[in-house]
């Protein structure tokens, strides 16, 4: 009988186990969150800094869910980061779902908060969660999106976090599939971290678009 798993419950060692995901070990793996990355303008940092500003004020008075992390946070990074113009397009809340190669044939499904893609090439994957939840259980669920794209010749990028944690992942499911995470950014740093969070952003459009 075959199995079907949430992609909330998934963890990293079921992706291991059922679908030969590793972690990859050269740090040139993912150089594209640290290389390269293109400057802002001063137009773009004010409004960066108004996001910041806007959320803080937010959560000292609510928790943030889901909806209003993408609408005060996700929203404005994607507009500046230029994927709401062409040649991208956005898909909200779409469904996935892959199967795993042995005997037990589970298949994991779920929904994706935000795709972009390029020509129906699945590039940035966002999955945002609630801002009193930490960011880390996202990336399995994450992940496990990512090996859904049906173009396994292309790396797929993805950016999981719950309003002011911040980690991109790289996968390439060419060979042995494998995996790699920037560090961390956060909006509680000193300074604003989301002006590294956008450079990244427009550095995977030079590099996909």
């Amino acid at each position: 009988m075959v199995q079907t798993i949430q992609a909330q419950n998934i963890s990293l060692y079921d992706l291991k186990t059922k679908f030969n995901l590793h972690l990859a070990e050269d740090d040139l793996f993912f150089s594209e969150w640290m290389d390269d990355l293109p400057l802002l303008t001063d137009a773009e940092k004010q409004s960066l800094d108004r996001v910041k500003s806007n959320y803080l004020n937010l959560t000292q008075r609510r928790s943030m869910i889901e909806s209003l992390v993408q609408m005060v946070v996700l929203s404005p990074l994607l507009d500046l980061a230029g994927f709401y113009q062409p040649p991208f397009e956005i898909e909200a809340e779409t469904p996935v779902q892959i199967s795993a190669e042995n005997e037990a044939g589970e298949i994991v499904q779920g929904r994706i908060d935000f795709l972009v893609l390029r020509h129906q090439l699945w590039i940035l994957v966002v999955e945002s969660k609630r801002n009193s939840f930490s960011v880390e259980p996202a990336i399995p669920q994450a992940l496990a999106y990512m090996l859904a794209n049906p173009h396994p010749e292309k790396p797929t990028f993805g950016l999981v976090t719950n309003g002011f944690n911040f980690i991109f992942i790289k996968l390439v499911k060419q060979g042995t599939p494998q995996y790699a995470l920037s560090n961390q950014f956060s909006l509680i740093n000193r300074g604003n971290d989301l002006h590294n969070v956008l450079r990244i952003l427009k550095r995977l459009v030079q590099l996909l678009g």
